[in-house]
């Protein structure tokens, strides 16, 4: 079967249907914990396992690694998944999160699509093709003054309980900008500046599942993506998208 980004797009809207049903049934969803901060439902775990099988399945010459069930033998070439993205959000009924599946071939991203079923908003890339929110091509902010900018953020490092966190790091750049925001979900942080609705994004303590398929997005809508030296590439330890004009003025904040 050949591989095609809407053919991903189908597979991903049927994985946030599952997500959604369990949305809908809050009352009665399982949540566990991993560690004292990180949540784990029977909703991640059944839209992974529907991801896995029917991914496996139409591609068995590509691996697959998923938060929850781990990684295949070959990781080569790879399905990305975070079944679940803003899995705490989810829990608690607010509306931002999403379903993340990228493709990685050979160390290089090829299709990313997040899902956000309670929003019904749908964002997709291919390497090279540009990207797309609910099959409208879609582009990074012109936005050219810091002062003037919003910016999104994240607190990961947290819940590791890391003395190098975000906080003095949220405290200078908040300063300097007019608004902030904190989603909650990296994979739809990272869609919301493809889509110029934030100039910016930075978040530390990653993995690479929360991040690969919004970063190929953010990419191909225009953004940089860097480290917070500056250094182009996917670093899900320090990831900082930018609409590109305010890279220079955000950079020495990091």
């Amino acid at each position: 079967m050949s591989i095609s980004l809407a053919m991903l797009e189908k597979v991903v809207r049927d994985a946030g249907a599952i997500a959604l049903a369990h949305f809908k049934d809050l009352k009665n969803l399982e949540v566990s914990k991993k560690n004292p901060r990180d949540f784990v439902t029977a909703a991640d775990v059944a839209v992974e396992a529907y991801l896995k099988e029917t991914l496996t399945r139409a591609y068995p010459q590509f691996g697959f690694w998923g938060e929850e069930s781990g990684q295949s033998d070959n990781q080569n070439s790879r399905w990305i998944v975070d079944p679940i993205d803003g899995t705490h959000s989810f829990s608690k009924g607010q509306y931002f999160w999403g379903v993340s599946v990228a493709l990685e071939i050979d160390q290089d991203l090829i299709l990313g699509v997040v899902y956000a079923p309670a929003l019904n908003d749908i964002y997709s890339a291919e390497k090279g093709k540009g990207a797309w929110k609910n099959g409208q091509p879609i582009t990074v902010s012109s936005e050219s003054n810091l002062g003037d900018a919003m910016v999104s953020t994240g607190f990961a490092c947290l819940r590791s309980y890391l003395d190098d966190n975000n906080l003095a790091r949220f405290g200078r750049i908040a300063q300097r900008t007019t608004g902030q925001r904190r989603f909650g979900s990296a994979a739809l942080d990272l869609c919301l500046v493809a889509d110029g609705q934030v100039d910016a994004f930075w978040e530390q303590e990653l993995n690479l599942y929360d991040v690969a398929a919004g970063a190929l997005i953010a990419q191909e809508a225009g953004a940089t993506v860097t480290d917070f030296q500056g250094n182009e590439g996917i670093f899900p330890k320090q990831i900082l998208a930018t609409n590109g004009k305010i890279l220079g003025q955000i950079l020495p904040l990091m």
